[in-house]
């Protein structure tokens, strides 16, 4: 069965609209806390850029979005975690997804390696998944205040 509103079962999303499903939640919490949300070209800096209602602040979002619970693939280097803020987004097939704000130095911080096989970077579930990331929008601020 397809995604239906009030439906239990869910068909399984594809790569791309998990990833627009993210991003679009993202850019409607922040838009609701004011900001105005430019999304900018495929760039590993930011997903989008964030604009106080008088232009006085900008921030730039790296969104990354899960369809479910798993863990955070970085790639080979740290050096790509960039930004302002990281909004993690999983559970996107759900109509309850969760939202985990953190700083790029944070994911840096406690981000895993896998020493085997690509040796390839992780942020676990468990990492993110701390109540102090957990909808914590008032890191990023209102952008109407």
């Amino acid at each position: 069965m397809a995604n239906v509103p009030g439906s239990s079962e869910t068909a399984p999303l594809n790569r791309q609209l998990v990833r627009k499903r993210g991003l679009d939640y993202c850019r409607k919490w922040l838009s609701c806390l004011g900001w105005n949300i430019t999304a900018v070209a495929r760039s590993a800096r930011a997903d989008f850029i964030a604009r106080s209602g008088d232009a006085s602040r900008s921030v730039e979002i790296k969104v990354r979005t899960l369809s479910k619970r798993n863990a955070v693939g970085l790639g080979l280097s740290l050096d790509k975690v960039m930004g302002d803020f990281w909004v993690i987004v999983n559970n996107v097939a759900t109509p309850d997804p969760s939202f985990f704000v953190l700083l790029p130095q944070e994911v840096k911080e406690l981000a895993s390696r896998d020493e085997g096989g690509k040796r390839q970077y992780w942020l676990e579930q468990r990492d993110y998944e701390q109540e102090q990331f957990r909808e914590a929008w008032e890191r990023i601020g209102r952008g109407d205040a």
